[in-house]
């Protein structure tokens, strides 16, 4: 069978990422990679593909069966728009748009088109996170009361020196760190309908927040708890825990989310799991059982590209649809407007 052929949009760090996954798959072929800046020549030659200045171009002389679209944000709904008018199947990178009115504007394209569209949420296709779904879905935890989760890394000074925009308005972590976990905690306990909030810019000073407090309301009555900072010195973030990305130092002792239910309580991703031996006879008296999940890791952005290779061919449905996308920016900009009002805001 031949391979599924694949360009790339967006030749940054999470395009390279996708071309090489693209390169060493057995179902994918990367066929090209669209890139007007002067650093793409060398990017495209030492993938040995072809270079084009725009998705125009690439179309008027080649047809992919697919397309990665890993261009800037305020990009993603332009560039998306393209490849739904000429019929390709996208991998769109998150977020699905700079703002909600937008991608309320590209999912309405995208159901009225029919074409398939993957948003970039990576961590769906992790291997630690379909293990923990398994036990949570699978009714060992019990009925879901709560999830304590956090996100808390420091982030060095060169990063604000390199891109001044993320001193302002829109560049600090909710809007480019949250969104990853919006999707994971919406994956694990379902719809979110109520957030609130408060934001503190009290280490750095900028005019954007660096740590927020959330609260979460989820549609099944579960609560929740998440800490999110850019400038704490702590390991309590998914980079530094799940051994997924290579660049980042891991730590075995610590993890980012708890989920517990009125049967037991699952730590991830160390994956440790405390369930009572008797339901009937649970109590703050009891011991626990105590044990690990057994999994395997692998790489979640080599497993979206498999994936997306499938979407292209028509064998499976997008596991992260436009409109998943959509609500996850959703709550996204409700999280930043708790923090701004002090008000609850229902986002369902």
């Amino acid at each position: 069978m031949s391979k599924t052929r694949i360009a790339v949009a967006g030749g940054g760090y999470m395009g390279q990422a996708h071309m090489a996954v693209a390169q060493a798959s057995r179902t994918v072929t990367l066929c090209a990679l669209v890139d007007p800046s002067p650093a793409a020549v060398a990017v495209a030659a030492k993938a040995g593909v072809a270079l084009y200045q725009s998705l125009e171009e690439m179309l008027a002389k080649d047809h992919p069966d697919g397309v990665v679209v890993a261009t800037p944000n305020q990009l993603h709904v332009p560039h998306a728009m393209l490849c739904l008018d000429a019929g390709l199947p996208t991998l769109l990178e998150k977020p699905i748009a700079a703002t909600v009115a937008e991608a309320e504007s590209l999912v309405e394209a995208v159901e009225r088109s029919g074409v398939r569209l993957l948003v970039g949420h990576h961590r769906a296709h992790s291997s630690i996170m379909a293990k923990a779904l398994e036990v949570v879905q699978s009714g060992t935890l019990g009925r879901l009361v709560s999830v304590m989760g956090s996100a808390q890394f420091f982030k060095p000074d060169e990063y604000f020196v390199d891109g001044p925009w993320r001193r302002e308005i829109g560049g600090g972590p909710v809007l480019l760190n949250m969104i990853h976990e919006v999707h994971n905690l919406r994956m694990l306990c379902g719809d979110i309908v109520a957030v609130q909030a408060f934001s503190s810019n009290a280490v750095r000073g900028f005019a954007v927040e660096d740590t927020v407090a959330i609260n979460l309301r989820f549609a099944n009555g579960a609560l929740g708890t998440f800490i999110l900072s850019d400038t704490a010195a702590s390991a309590r973030s998914w980079e530094q825990t799940s051994q997924e990305n290579k660049a980042y130092p891991s730590y075995d002792d610590e993890d980012c989310y708890v989920i517990s239910g009125t049967a037991g309580t699952l730590s991830i991703p160390t994956m440790r799991l405390k369930t009572y031996p008797r339901r009937e006879d649970s109590s703050w008296w009891k011991p626990f059982d105590e044990g690990i999940v057994g999994m395997v890791r692998d790489d979640p952005i080599k497993r979206q590209m498999e994936h997306f290779g499938a979407v292209v061919r028509g064998e499976v449905a997008p596991v992260v649809s436009a409109r998943d996308g959509l609500q996850n920016l959703r709550i996204t900009e409700a999280i930043t407007e708790a923090a701004r009002t002090g008000q609850v805001v229902r986002t369902a």
